[in-house]
C-alpha cells in the first residue's frame, strides 16, 4: 500500500447481514459497534439482501462514466490463495482466528514486505456494514497467521487480508474469505447516511463524497469538545486510515491519506484528506481510524456514490473505540 492516491478494491459475493463484533487479546485494533439510538434517527431492521455473484454494475444509471475496477473479489488472485483455517466460530466465545496465505505451489508464504509498519493488515467486517475491525495478527515461522477474537453475535462476516509478498515483482493483494458465527441471527439495517459521527467523545465531520468511476476528495475533520484536534498522532505511519465498503457485496477500498507525517506539508489535524474512486454507484460505509492521546479510535459514516441525497448534515451514529492504549490494546 502506498500513501497518496492508492486504492485497493476488493469484494465478497454474498450479501447476508449480521451484528456487531469485538475482540480480545493482543493485536486488536479499533472496534466499531452498532449505533446507539439516542441523538439520531433509529431505523427498522431490513431483511438480508438476496445472494448474488457480486457483479451488479449492469444496474448502474446511465451517465455515470467509466467504472473503477473492483478488484479482490475472490479468495485467490495473482497466484496466491487465502486459506482460512477458522471458517466458523461460536458467537459469544473466544476463538483463535487462523489463516495462511499460499502461493501457486500450495506452499505457505513466509516472507512479506512491511507496509505501513506491518507485514499484513487484516480487516473483519460485518455483512450489514455496522461493524468494522482493523487487526494485526501474529505470524508463526511456518506462515500461519493467528489472532484471538470474540464475536458476540451470530451472523456472516467477511475477512480481508491485505499484503504484498516479498517476492520480486509481487504486487499488493487483498484476498477475502467468509467467516460465520453460530447462534441466534438478528439482521440489521445499514445505518442512515450522515456527515457527522461521534466516537469516544470525539466528533468527526465528513465533507466531499464518492463518485462512480471518478476520483474524488474526502476530507475528515476531527474535533473534541467543539475544538479542533491539531495534534493527531501517527498511526501505522499516517494521521489516519480510511476503508470504504460497498453495501451488498462488500466491494472494499483501502485508501491512505494525501500526505504523511514528516513530509513538510501534512499537518497533524484537524483535517485528514483522502482521494478515492468508487467502483460503482450505491451505498458505502466509511471507517476512519485515527490516533489521539495514545488511543486509536474509529469513526463510521454511510455515504452514497452517484446519489445527490448523501445525507449531508444529518448527525451520525455513536461508534465504539478500541479499549485502553498502547500496543497491547491495539496490536501495533
Amino acid at each position: 500500500m502506498q500513501t497518496g492516491v492508492k486504492i485497493t478494491a476488493f469484494a465478497a459475493a454474498l450479501a447476508a447481514t449480521f451484528g456487531t463484533a469485538y475482540g480480545v487479546g493482543r493485536g486488536i485494533d479499533p472496534v466499531v459497534t452498532e449505533a446507539k439510538p439516542a441523538g439520531h434517527d433509529t431505523h427498522a431492521e431490513a431483511p438480508p439482501a438476496p445472494e448474488g455473484d457480486g457483479d451488479h454494475e449492469e444496474h448502474e444509471p446511465a451517465g455515470e462514466g467509466p467504472q473503477a475496477p473492483a478488484g479482490g473479489l475472490q479468495i485467490s488472485e495473482g497466484g496466491y490463495t487465502l486459506d482460512l483455517k477458522t471458517p466458523r466460530v461460536e458467537a459469544g466465545r473466544p476463538a483463535d482466528l487462523r489463516f495462511t496465505v499460499r502461493d501457486g505451489t500450495g506452499r505457505a508464504v513466509t516472507s512479506y514486505r512491511r507496509e505501513h509498519e506491518k507485514e499484513l493488515h487484516l480487516i473483519v467486517a460485518s455483512r450489514d456494514l455496522v461493524t468494522y475491525r482493523h487487526l494485526h495478527p501474529a505470524r508463526a515461522a511456518d506462515g500461519t497467521w493467528s489472532i484471538p477474537v470474540e464475536l458476540p453475535r451470530a451472523g456472516g462476516y467477511r475477512v480481508f487480508a491485505d499484503f504484498t509478498p516479498a517476492k520480486k515483482g509481487a504486487e499488493n493483494l487483498t484476498l477475502g474469505a467468509d467467516l460465520a458465527a453460530s447462534g441466534p441471527y438478528e439482521p440489521k439495517s445499514l445505518p442512515a447516511p450522515s456527515a457527522t459521527a461521534e466516537t469516544g467523545g470525539y466528533e468527526v465531520e465528513l465533507t466531499g463524497g464518492l463518485r462512480p468511476g471518478e476520483a474524488g476528495e474526502l476530507e475528515l475533520e476531527v474535533s473534541r469538545g467543539g475544538k479542533p484536534v491539531t495534534d493527531l498522532q501517527p498511526y501505522l505511519g499516517a494521521y489516519g486510515h480510511l476503508v470504504a465498503l460497498r453495501s451488498g457485496d462488500l466491494a472494499y477500498l483501502h485508501v491512505h491519506p494525501n500526505g504523511e507525517p514528516g513530509d513538510g506539508r501534512t499537518e497533524p489535524g484537524p483535517g485528514v484528506s483522502f482521494t478515492a474512486t468508487a467502483p460503482s454507484a450505491g451505498a458505502y460505509r466509511l471507517f476512519l481510524d485515527f490516533k489521539h492521546k495514545g488511543v486509536v479510535r474509529t469513526a463510521a459514516f454511510t455515504v452514497h456514490a452517484g446519489d445527490a441525497a448523501d445525507g449531508g448534515g444529518r448527525r451520525g451514529e455513536d461508534v465504539g473505540s478500541g479499549s485502553g492504549s498502547g500496543s497491547d490494546s491495539h496490536g501495533h
